[in-house]
């Protein structure tokens, strides 16, 4: 099999600690981490995680059967490029006088869709986002109109032909909803039925 890119998504509950038990996880095969993202999802108190690895389908498929079995991880899917609509954004801060005075830094900002953050006398700072290969791109080119500094998030990513985790948590309900809370009829008799 050959490696290729996969976007893990995982939905944990929110404790403490989560980040380092998933990471040691993938230390402990040796698979380094692309990116990583973890943000609130659709489901109230639910998190999820957007990790990005270059591995073959096969070790992924048995690293998210790995990471399912941590406690707070309520699922875990992997995809690939293809199976994702994905993003990640980046700032960059350039000199002012550089985008003011030339023609060709304002046509490369509006090509890539950059529009300004901060302008202030001695820089301005642009936002953008896309794929890695379009970030790539505009930083390398920057770099020749004496770029000051560079930042890059990392990946966010919606998979395409699903329904949300929401729905799936909610559907899991109703085949299998929680046990009510039976009121124990001796409860408020303990000196009756306890006694000798």
């Amino acid at each position: 099999m050959e490696k290729q890119e996969y976007t893990i998504t995982l939905y944990t509950e929110n404790s403490i600690g989560m980040i380092g038990r998933i990471s040691i996880i993938f230390s402990r095969r040796k698979i380094n981490i692309e990116s990583l993202n973890t943000s609130p999802s659709e489901a109230e108190g639910i998190h999820r995680f957007t990790i990005v690895i270059h591995e073959t389908e096969d070790v992924v498929r048995k690293l998210c059967r790995q990471i399912e079995k941590q406690v707070e991880v309520l699922k875990a899917y992997y995809n690939t490029n293809d199976e994702v609509i994905w993003q990640e954004q980046a700032l960059y801060k350039v000199p002012t006088d550089i985008v003011t005075e030339k023609a060709p830094v304002e046509r490369l900002l509006r090509q890539y869709g950059a529009s300004a953050v901060v302008i202030r006398n001695d820089y301005t700072v642009f936002e953008t986002a896309g794929h890695r290969e379009e970030i790539d791109a505009l930083t390398e080119a920057l770099a020749e109109y004496n770029l000051i500094e560079f930042v890059r998030s990392a990946r966010i990513a919606i998979i395409k032909d699903s329904e949300g985790f929401h729905k799936k948590l909610k559907e899991f309900e109703e085949q299998e909803p929680a046990e009510e809370v039976v009121e124990n009829r001796y409860l408020n008799k303990q000196d009756k039925v306890f006694t000798m």
